[in-house]
């Protein structure tokens, strides 16, 4: 998806605000701390509820299939996205903070 603007993992904050397409169940497995979950699915009802960042909003999903899709969408609305290369995959294998529901330990699934 060559034509999908990406970013890296390193290149974001640990608290970086980030636009999470992923499912409800791997959301409260684990997600980033500055993460807003709006499902792929739901995106296109949900366009309200996206964070205004001042730079490029990064989208994420488990390894980044799903959100560069979402980014390639958003982008024909008008909307500044770019895709988390790896996805929670590598945001994870980073080192990043990961948050859980319910208090369980978080883990990407």
């Amino acid at each position: 998806m060559s034509d999908v603007p990406e970013t890296s993992v390193n290149d974001l904050a640990d608290d970086a605000v980030l636009l999470d397409v992923r499912e409800q169940d791997e959301w409260d497995a684990g997600h980033a701390p500055g993460a807003v979950h709006v499902p792929m699915g739901e995106v296109p009802s949900r366009l309200g509820e996206l964070p205004e960042t001042d730079e490029p909003l990064p989208v994420v999903c488990r390894s980044g299939g799903r959100s560069g899709r979402a980014v390639q969408w958003l982008q024909r609305q008008g909307f500044d996205v770019v895709n988390v290369d790896g996805g929670m995959r590598a945001w994870a294998g980073a080192g990043k903070p990961l948050r859980a529901e319910a208090g369980n330990e978080p883990t990407v699934i």
